[in-house]
């Protein structure tokens, strides 16, 4: 097994993300990208849906002796009973951050503590890699609530609508109301740089778990 990584995925952001993080381990991460479809398991979790991608896209591997990286990710929001989560990229696609908005609009308060309880939402993300030999798992999560409006035109997806909660000194997540040493301080992913955002990522912690099977 080498350190290289190719990683399917048609969206720069997430390269720029997985290369940030796994060049200091040192892994070299390419992006792959391939001429047919790679189809989308109706699944319920995000678990399937990266596995049936890494299984459609293992006979494209340009090395094998090579590394494969899958990612999935979605927005889990909970007034909307989870909604978007499995099927995010598709509600990115077709009512957008401005759909979500309008979704949740019922919930207003100008307390920004009680938007971080009725307007709950939760990053949560599957990495899956094929080490050569079989497929291994990590996960991430990064809770956080859902702003007012959008906000910064970093990040992508729904990265301009999500605020994360503040990080302990450990780098854990708090909870809603209580101030961490780490924060956004109400700025959204979409309105931070990407070091910054790297410290409260699903994708990192997802990425973190996977490479501490390795």
């Amino acid at each position: 097994m080498g350190n290289k990584i190719w990683f399917l995925t048609g969206n720069l952001g997430k390269v720029k993300e997985a290369q940030l993080h796994l060049h200091k381990l040192g892994y070299e991460v390419e992006q792959l990208v391939i001429d047919e479809d790679i189809s989308e398991p109706q699944a319920e979790d995000l678990h399937s849906v990266a596995e049936a991608k890494i299984t459609q896209a293992l006979p494209h591997l340009p090395n094998k002796e090579d590394m494969l990286l899958v990612e999935d990710a979605g927005l889990f929001i909970e007034p909307l009973n989870g909604f978007p989560g499995v099927y995010s990229a598709y509600a990115l696609k077709t009512i957008g951050c401005n759909g979500i908005l309008k979704l949740l609009s019922h919930l207003e308060s100008q307390d920004p503590v009680m938007n971080g309880q009725l307007r709950g939402a939760e990053f949560q993300a599957v990495a899956a890699l094929w080490n050569g030999q079989e497929i291994i798992f990590g996960e991430g999560k990064c809770p956080g609530w859902i702003s007012k409006e959008i906000n910064g035109e970093d990040g992508f997806g729904f990265d301009p609508l999500f605020v994360p909660f503040d990080l302990d000194g450990l780098g854990n997540p708090l909870t809603a109301g209580n101030y961490g040493e780490t924060s956004t301080h109400g700025a959204t992913f979409g309105a931070v740089g990407l070091e910054e955002k790297q410290l409260f990522s699903h994708r990192m912690r997802a990425l973190n778990d996977l490479i501490s099977q390795l």
